[in-house]
């Protein structure tokens, strides 16, 4: 019997707080891995991008961009921008708060999300990425 199971895709974005659904994706890998009760781990490398949940909904997802601006302003001082000169100092302080990994259980081989709840990448940096999503599943 399979008890853990690793898989990762790749997600273009845009920057300037791109939010991709990934929902799909991680449903896919978890359906894959034939495990059936447990908890996967989604983890976005990066260090201007995070992971989080949301209900992926237009009015939800410009609220919640607007909510990053005013926690750490684009326009904002930032000693990363002095010392680097790549401008994305804002977006090294919102990913740090959203945070890069998020965790959710499994029955059933079912993810357990709410009816309005899906899984998101958040890229905030200031330029379009490439960015890998590792998925681990423990069951």
């Amino acid at each position: 019997m399979k008890f853990f199971h690793k898989d990762s895709f790749d997600v273009k974005t845009k920057g300037f707080n791109d939010i991709i659904d990934v929902t799909g994706e991680v449903i896919s890998i978890l359906k894959k891995s034939q495990i059936n009760n447990g908890a996967l781990n989604v983890f976005v490398v990066g260090s201007t991008v995070g992971v989080t949940t949301i209900e992926y909904e237009e009015g939800a997802l410009s609220d919640f961009k607007e909510a990053f601006d005013r926690v750490a302003p684009m326009d904002a001082f930032y000693a990363h921008n002095q010392r680097w000169g790549d401008g994305n100092g804002f977006s090294h302080i919102r990913a740090a708060i959203l945070g890069p990994s998020l965790s959710v259980p499994f029955s059933k081989n079912l993810i357990e999300l709410g009816t309005w709840q899906q899984i998101v990448l958040v890229d905030f940096d200031n330029r379009p990425r490439n960015r890998e999503v590792i998925v681990s599943i423990h069951g």
